[in-house]
């Protein structure tokens, strides 16, 4: 087996692992060096502030899921679709406990204390978020092919809010089942009723 990573790539990868597990400051470069393997020293050459290197990663975490969204358009044009399709990468992920988290969910948590650099990245990721899945609503009524109760912004940080309570239940009650159990019912609200 090659090594499937540089070694700045291994410090993000085990930083966003022990995000997951702790939040931001449940880590510290010691943690990350005994998983990596390296001295604090090499860490501190490749980001040289904690904050640093989470301000990095989250900007990683943002364009990856620009990346995503993107694939779940090319994947199918149906905007009712491609909220399953988010909706169920979660659920995959939480049921896999290969990704249990958003890390920006759990780093909104901490925003007060967060540093500054760091909260501005995760507030971007949360309106990068909200804007795409307002143009899916948006299209997905233009469409007929989604019902909203109210505006198609406010229907998305419903929807946000919604996902991001269903990781929270499904982490509290230590059961990945609890999130299809919250998601599940938001995604037949968004589908307009077939006719008799």
């Amino acid at each position: 087996m090659s090594k499937p990573t540089s070694t700045s790539e291994a410090i993000l990868a085990c930083a966003r692992s022990l995000i997951v597990e702790g939040g931001y400051n449940g880590f510290s470069y010691a943690d990350i060096a005994k998983v990596v393997g390296i001295r604090k020293a090499s860490i501190h050459h490749h980001f040289p502030t904690k904050a640093d290197l989470v301000r990095v990663l989250v900007a990683q975490y943002r364009e990856e899921a620009e990346a995503g969204m993107a694939y779940l358009e090319r994947q199918s044009p149906d905007p009712l679709d491609q909220l399953r399709f988010y909706v169920g990468y979660w659920r995959s992920c939480i049921t896999s406990a290969s990704a249990p988290f958003c890390i920006c969910a759990l780093l909104a948590t901490e925003i007060p204390a967060l540093p500054e650099e760091v909260g501005l990245e995760v507030r971007a990721h949360f309106r990068f978020l909200s804007a795409w899945l307002t143009s899916v609503l948006d299209r997905g009524v233009r469409l007929g092919k989604v019902h909203l109760t109210t505006t198609p912004h406010g229907e998305a940080e419903a929807f946000m809010a919604t996902v991001h309570g269903a990781m929270l239940s499904a982490r509290a009650y230590g059961d990945p089942a609890m999130f299809g159990l919250v998601t599940d019912p938001l995604i037949e609200r968004l589908a307009p009723a077939m006719a008799a």
